[in-house]
Parts: structure tokens; C-alpha cells; sequence
């Protein structure tokens, strides 16, 4: 079998009550820590804690994490854009969750 064109995908689980710390997440998504401070810093993580070195972010944070410096990356956002983005996805899947909970999706 050929796998010209084909690329690969690397999936990662996460359980929402696993906790990175910042150097966590930053090594997981591979990008200084500085970037990550601001993402949290334009409201888009949200961390648990006061403080860079007492922050601690739950396993859905790896997830939005990674969005967000992808959208910045590919699209060439900046972070108030990227903030934007994420916050009008946010609400489609509010939207989406009614509409199934009403039986009309």
C-alpha cells in the first residue's frame, strides 16, 4: 500500500483530573513557557492557582492549549485574534449541546 499524501496523526488522551504544571505544558505542547503566560494572560487558559509557579492546568487545558498556538501558528494570529477564535468556537458548541439536548440536532 502507498501512503504518498497520507500524513499521520498523533492523539494524545488526557483525563480532565490530570494537572500540568506550566514547564508541563509547555514540554507537552512544545513551546516556551512565555507563549503559554500569553495565552493565560488574554484569558484563554485558565489556570488553577495565583502565580506562574503555582499554576496548574487540567488535562482540557492541553487540548485548548494546543488549539490555540496552532491557530496562531497557521492562521498567524495574534493573541487577542487567537482569543476571539477560541471564544466564537466556545459558543458553537454551547449552541450545538442545546440544540441536541432539545432533540433538534
Amino acid at each position: 500500500m502507498n501512503n504518498r499524501g497520507m500524513s499521520s496523526v498523533q492523539v494524545v488522551v488526557v483525563e480532565n483530573d490530570v494537572h500540568f504544571t506550566l514547564n508541563e505544558l509547555g514540554r507537552a505542547c512544545q513551546v516556551d513557557v512565555g507563549q503559554l503566560i500569553l495565552l493565560v494572560d488574554e484569558g484563554i487558559l485558565a489556570p488553577i492557582n495565583d502565580g506562574p509557579e503555582r499554576w496548574r492546568f487540567a488535562g482540557a487545558e492541553l487540548r485548548r492549549a494546543r488549539l490555540a498556538l496552532r491557530l496562531k501558528r497557521e492562521l498567524e494570529l495574534h493573541v487577542s485574534g487567537v482569543a476571539l477564535v477560541i471564544d466564537l468556537l466556545d459558543q458553537i458548541d454551547g449552541l450545538r449541546a442545546r440544540l441536541r439536548r432539545a432533540g433538534l440536532h
